[in-house]
């Protein structure tokens, strides 16, 4: 039988190439700035309670339903529970999306550059995808609009631009699509409003959120998940039963119990990046105005691929693509005001040698 493994997949599985995510060090020692986690750590409130549910309940399953979660998330978005759905991080709603309405071959449109796993998401799917190029001040393509898209995904604020499109412009989007609108909202917290308030007028709008980036729960992977009655309960068909693991919800619940924790350390990390960016383009980057918890900052001389290679010599981690329209770019995610301060003095160092 004169065959490779690779015969046995999928054809378009086989072809595709897997998502990179950033870089996790096995040891100690590193300034991590290149997966957008929080600095800060949960609420008490979450570690409190994580702690007392480590017990012998552990052999039960989770509740699948999420209620105790679905009904506190959806208080404090004032939309009703049945508008809701958790998973296993934003991630795993994305791939519900696309298994609930995507057929192979369908198109899916996104602007680029952007949160690079849609790419993989479609292909796994076998839907066609339509790339729209972002303007270089990122601002929302016209063409988007037009693609006759089954599921349009737009990333708000955007990563790796860490740049917000106002509302005003999603609802005319939302109107103009044939298809789901899917607003990532994962750094929504480190902005102003949102899209819930679009959630009555347009019911093709799915709105998703995530516990990992300002609830500092990235660990925990709990994705947040947002439409209407009639998508929910279509995609709750595809969602797997027990998605989301009984400590996982027990930290949703906490954080949602205390909110104004994760309010105060988002408020403080705005400040950081604000300080950041400044700093950022009197080294002479380019930086734009970021809703993020991490900030594009664009180099040509030296090149970003050399900088990020001499800040790991350092010990300080950013995230740096090679990919067109960012091989001159470092993503850096907003670290405390000690961390920020020591890869900015790094940063001086390696610019004036």
């Amino acid at each position: 039988m004169n065959t490779s493994p690779n015969d046995f997949f999928r054809s378009d599985i086989a072809r595709m190439q897997g998502y990179v995510p950033g870089e996790q060090p096995s040891t100690g020692g590193y300034i991590k700035l290149n997966t957008n986690e929080n600095p800060y750590p949960p609420s008490p409130l979450v570690l409190e309670r994580l702690r007392a549910a480590c017990n012998a309940d552990l052999r039960r399953y989770p509740d699948s339903n999420a209620s105790s979660v679905r009904k506190k998330l959806a208080a404090l978005l004032g939309v009703d529970v049945e508008q809701t759905i958790i998973g296993n991080g934003s991630d795993e709603l994305l791939n519900i999306i696309m298994r609930s309405f995507v057929d192979p071959g369908e198109k899916v449109a996104y602007p680029h550059p952007t949160y690079s796993y849609y790419q993989q998401l479609i292909q796994i799917q076998g839907g066609q995808q339509v790339v729209v190029d972002f303007p270089d001040d990122f601002s929302l393509p016209k063409k988007l609009a037009a693609t006759g898209a089954k599921v349009t995904l737009l990333a708000n604020p955007n990563a790796p631009s860490g740049t917000l499109t106002p509302v005003e412009q999603i609802a005319d989007l939302a109107t103009q699509v044939d298809g789901i609108l899917v607003i990532d909202e994962a750094y929504v917290d480190f902005s102003t409003g949102g899209a819930i308030p679009l959630l009555d007028r347009h019911p093709n709008i799915i709105i998703i959120r995530t516990m990992s980036k300002s609830y500092s729960l990235a660990g925990m992977r709990i994705g947040l998940g947002v439409a209407s009655p009639d998508l929910i309960s279509g995609m709750w068909k595809v969602k797997d039963h027990y998605n989301v693991n009984r400590l996982s919800l027990v930290a949703a619940e906490a954080a949602l119990d205390d909110v104004e924790t994760m309010q105060a350390q988002a408020t403080c990390i705005c400040q950081t990046r604000e300080k950041l960016t400044a700093q950022l383009r009197k080294l002479g980057f380019t930086v734009w105005d970021s809703s993020g918890n991490f900030v594009l900052a664009r180099i040509s001389l030296p090149s970003a691929a050399a900088l990020y290679a001499d800040l790991k010599r350092r010990c300080i981690l950013v995230r740096y693509f090679d990919q067109p329209r960012l091989r001159d770019c470092l993503r850096i995610t907003v670290g405390t005001e000690e961390e920020t301060e020591t890869l900015l003095k790094a940063l001086e160092e390696l610019l004036c040698r």
